[in-house]
């Protein structure tokens, strides 16, 4: 059984190329979230060996929600997805415990690369 994935993002476009990428790789995506606020609820439901969660979404926001899980899943691994541009946001991210970050649009080396980097 492959690395159990959820995915975070607002945009379903996003979600759809970023579970492309992984499902081709032979990870298994057990969930997707539209905002922070999913995010958090889906973790405590799904406990996925992986996140990639955007930074930027409407209710609650990737950082908050990194905050969040950390706070009661100390282990959790997160990869937060951010556009160019948003690296004081990337900064912030990874002082709360991300794990890395990957840039818009994805690459997919770069993106199966992350999460191998992140599970290690």
């Amino acid at each position: 059984m492959g690395q159990r994935i959820l995915i975070v993002d607002d945009a379903a476009f996003m979600r759809m190329m970023i579970k492309d990428i992984l499902v081709k790789n032979g990870f298994d995506v057990v969930g997707e979230a539209q905002d922070g606020v999913q995010a958090v609820e889906k973790y405590n439901e799904l406990e996925p060996d992986l996140v990639t969660m955007d930074i930027t979404m409407p209710e609650k926001d990737g950082i908050t929600a990194l905050k969040e899980i950390k706070a009661k899943h100390p282990s959790a691994k997160i990869i937060m997805c951010s556009a160019m541009g948003q690296q004081a946001m990337v900064i912030d991210a990874i002082q709360a415990g991300a794990k890395d970050f990957i840039v818009k649009p994805f690459q997919s080396d770069r993106v199966i690369e992350a999460i191998q980097k992140a599970l290690n």
